[in-house]
């Protein structure tokens, strides 16, 4: 396999330096939780190497929370991006071939790139308010199709799908003798009605999560893949045992006691988001220079400059940075144009998340190539 660091991690804020970010809006999680906030207890844990397909209490509380599961169809791997590895490293080789939505969380595009797999894109669209066709995927199915991967919500778009384009989705993969991936990791942060868990509805379809995103945990590196399937599930297990044979007792444990208390945390950090997105919605609902397909779910959305708007855009990211250390995910992130940028509205305080967007116009009528004349007439 090929590896190659994506543009993503390079830039990320970590990378960047925290330090150097006052207002980050880059980020596509909730706030982070500091640990002692939680009242995590961990005396008596012996640190050991755990059992392989995860930490059977927490298991069973991933299962309760969704029907039409039980505790044997989760396994645990380090973090989402751990499970899209599982899954796309022992599903995939260089001879099949992968339908994949974009934009999308490269991890789902660079494993399959890595492992020299035929690739067919989706391209969800502005103007068609990033809606998923279904009609599309369809037509580009082939013989050799193994996979077809999406996310709902979307990163980076917040968009969702419906629960009856879900289930002709979920269908038509069996009927194709492929199996569906839906990262469904912002699935308890939606603005709609929360979408069955996917992969209960036929042992064709994979869901996979992490507590990163919406619950403000990613340092202890948890999540999980779902599966009906006994048989893929011994598989993916098989891989997890040779890439890292268990995951570490002590971000299970962690994950564990907070999930177990999850309605004391959860409720408040959901209202932050919701206070968030009204500030975030006021500010673009008539905004001279962006516009938007407003989100249904998640802590993202991906503006973009309207048509007709002159702007320098390397100049424009240049500023916000260095002059404002204001940060969001610019387009290439996701292979897209510059003059789309993802914006999180999950993981600054409401107070940093107004300055940012202040920032963001400010910087804006700092980079503009043609004072003045802004927006054709």
């Amino acid at each position: 396999m090929q590896y190659k660091r994506m543009p993503i991690e390079i830039e990320s804020p970590e990378s960047l330096g925290y330090d150097s970010i006052e207002c980050n809006l880059a980020e596509s999680s909730v706030r982070d939780v500091h640990y002692e906030d939680l009242g995590i207890d961990l005396k008596g844990l012996v640190i050991a190497y755990g059992d392989h397909v995860g930490k059977p209490a927490l298991r069973e509380l991933i299962a309760n929370d969704n029907e039409g599961i039980s505790a044997n169809d989760v396994l645990l791997t380090v973090g989402a991006a751990g499970a899209l590895f599982i899954i796309h490293s022992s599903l995939l080789k260089k001879e099949d071939h992968l339908v994949i939505i974009r934009p999308n969380y490269a991890t789902n595009i660079e494993t399959p790139r890595a492992i020299g797999c035929t690739i067919s894109f989706i391209d969800l669209v502005f103007e068609e308010q990033y809606a998923l066709d279904i009609e599309k995927i369809k037509s580009s199915i082939r013989p050799n199709t193994k996979l077809i991967s999406i996310t709902t919500p979307h990163n980076p778009t917040g968009t969702m799908l419906g629960a009856e384009t879900l289930s002709s989705l979920s269908a038509f993969a069996k009927d194709n003798n492929c199996y569906l991936l839906v990262d469904e990791t912002y699935s308890d942060i939606s603005f709609q009605p929360k979408l069955p868990l996917a992969a209960t509805m036929n042992d064709h379809v994979i869901s996979v999560s992490s507590v990163s995103k919406a619950f403000g945990i990613p340092g202890i590196r948890l999540g999980w893949l779902i599966t009906l399937d006994k048989e893929l599930q011994e598989l993916f297990l098989a891989a997890k045992e040779q890439i890292h044979i268990c995951n570490s007792v002590v971000d299970e444990e962690i994950c564990y006691q907070y999930l177990l208390s999850k309605q004391k945390y959860f409720p408040s950090i959901k209202q932050e988001v919701r206070s968030n997105f009204m500030i975030l919605k006021k500010w673009i609902s008539n905004h001279k220079y962006l516009e938007w397909v407003e989100p249904s779910g998640g802590v993202v959305c991906f503006p973009r400059f309207k048509s007709r708007t002159e702007i320098d855009i390397e100049k424009f990211y240049r500023i916000l940075l260095a002059d404002y250390k204001t940060y969001v995910g610019p387009g290439h992130w996701f292979e897209q144009s510059k003059s789309s940028f993802r914006l999180g509205f999950g993981w600054e305080s409401h107070n940093a998340f107004e300055k940012g967007l202040n920032n963001i116009d400010s910087a804006i009528d700092a980079s503009m190539a043609k004072q003045g004349l802004a927006l054709y007439s």
